[in-house]
């Protein structure tokens, strides 16, 4: 490159950097242990394994073989990093990692420079609008463990002159008839500080009469507001794009008719999620139920079908409004949606049949055969599948009871809310239907990171010299 600014000649290098790093690290471990290298790959997978299974475990059963699966889930990593020590392979293992880092950090470097250069800009530009007159903001008080009261956000949203509606928490709010009758009385903007799913109910209302909405982050988790790159520390930073705001255009969610701007949950998870003790006590709860719902790889599932594609006897399926940026499903929980407005739903179905399947998932990821991950316009959970089998009986495993629910019913998380619809359910999406209004310095912005692609790294590593840095 020779001090060439051109981001081409850049991509090159860095690809060139993460090609030879990668190659030196592969090299180091089979050639520079001789045999142990092998050893040293061996030796991870198989603790990576055995915790899985360690983790099945204590998920899927009780008694004995659950305090067996901790100590597994525990003890496996534990035992690998040990004989590495005793062993003495330690340090070129680790030296190993620090070059498949490099390798890693420059290949998606290279990737994310050809992008910027010949791709499609990763974030739409917002359009300014006028000064909304007549904004409506609809609150919850006890959201987010009272973050209206905390950031004083009625006293800030009147002083930039909107009107506030705060919900009654004693009685069941209508919250999508609040919204209409502030249409009705001339709002032109309307917004919500709460959680997921009352914005998803107010934003349906927004979409409808095409009227710009603001999203306030006094939720819990307010993973709409992250994804949108507002700050979730401090929600009353959402209320400056009331007077330096930009309006973007993202996709609306619609589960059987009823709006979500996150995710659909069918399976495991939104089974746990019906209990009422899961609100005070989540991880608890879960941990107790778990064996009840996925009898060790039995259980009730489901069926689906995502653009034609059959996905027979689910155990979990998570359908959100554009897929995120992870494929995989342990990580997706924190995971963002790098774009909003792309006009397609994402996808992920789990079918996990035992220890041995779950320890494929770590080791070979979205390659498993309990995986798929894939985007689609239209997803149709077409019911419980037929029940599996049941496994042979276990003096360690007690038979579990099957979850409760109404014939031709499932239960469906909605933005996390807990909800019981009749099948079908039919998850869809309306492209850039919601006019969101956000202000204009956002910290939660981030540029989403290209795919990992070691084919195209290595195109780009290849490709021939521009002119300009070679002259």
């Amino acid at each position: 490159m020779n001090g060439s600014g051109d981001p081409t000649d850049q991509a090159r290098l860095l690809a060139r950097w993460a090609l030879g790093a990668a190659v030196a690290a592969v090299v180091l471990l089979l050639s520079g242990l001789g045999g142990a290298g092998v050893l040293v790959l061996l030796g991870a997978l198989v603790g990576l394994a055995c915790s899985a299974v360690g983790i099945w475990w204590f998920l899927a059963h009780r008694g004995a073989l659950r305090v067996i699966g901790a100590l597994l889930a525990v003890g496996a990593p534990i035992a690998v990093l040990v004989v590495y020590v005793v062993w003495g392979p330690w340090l070129t293992a680790l030296l190993a990692l620090a070059l498949w880092s490099v390798a890693l950090v420059c290949a998606r470097t290279s990737l994310r420079l050809i992008r910027g250069r010949s791709g499609p800009k990763a974030l739409p530009r917002g359009v300014r609008r006028p000064r909304p007159r007549r904004a409506v903001l609809i609150m919850n008080p006890t959201s987010g463990g009272g973050k209206v009261a905390r950031f004083k956000l009625v006293e800030r949203a009147e002083k930039l002159g909107a009107r506030v509606v705060l919900i009654d928490t004693a009685t069941e709010a209508d919250v999508t008839a609040i919204a209409r009758q502030a249409v009705a009385d001339g709002a032109d903007l309307l917004g919500v500080a709460g959680g997921d799913g009352t914005q998803a109910l107010v934003a349906a209302v927004a979409a409808e009469h095409d009227l710009p909405f603001l999203v306030i982050s006094a939720g819990t988790r307010n993973h709409f507001a992250l994804d949108l790159g507002l700050d979730r520390t401090d929600p009353s930073t959402c209320l400056d794009a009331l007077v330096d705001g930009e309006e973007f255009r993202v996709d609306l969610g619609s589960v059987s008719g009823r709006p979500f701007v996150n995710t659909v949950s069918f399976g495991v998870y939104a089974d746990v999620v019906q209990l009422p003790e899961y609100r005070d006590a989540k991880a608890g709860t879960a941990v107790e139920v778990l064996p009840d719902l996925l009898q060790g790889g039995g259980g009730d599932r489901l069926d689906a079908i995502a653009d034609g594609v059959p996905l027979p006897a689910q155990q979990a399926l998570l359908v959100s409004n554009n897929p995120y940026a992870t494929t995989d499903p342990l990580t997706a929980a924190a995971a963002r949606r790098p774009r909003l407005d792309g006009g397609e739903l994402g996808v992920i179905a789990i079918r996990v049949d035992g220890a041995a399947q779950a320890a494929e998932m770590v080791v070979r990821g979205t390659q498993a055969s309990g995986l798929n991950v894939l985007t689609a316009a239209r997803v149709e959970v077409t019911g419980k599948a037929a029940a599996p089998v049941p496994a042979p009986a276990s003096a360690l495993v007690p038979a579990p009871a099957r979850p409760p629910g109404e014939p031709g019913t499932i239960a469906v998380a909605v933005d996390g809310e807990a909800l019981m619809l009749p099948t079908p359910v039919v998850c869809t999406l309306r492209p850039r239907a919601l006019r969101v209004l956000l202000p204009r310095r956002r910290p939660g912005v981030i540029e989403p990171q290209p795919p990992l692609d070691w084919r195209r790294v290595t195109e780009i590593a290849f490709q021939p010299t521009s002119r300009r840095s070679s002259s």
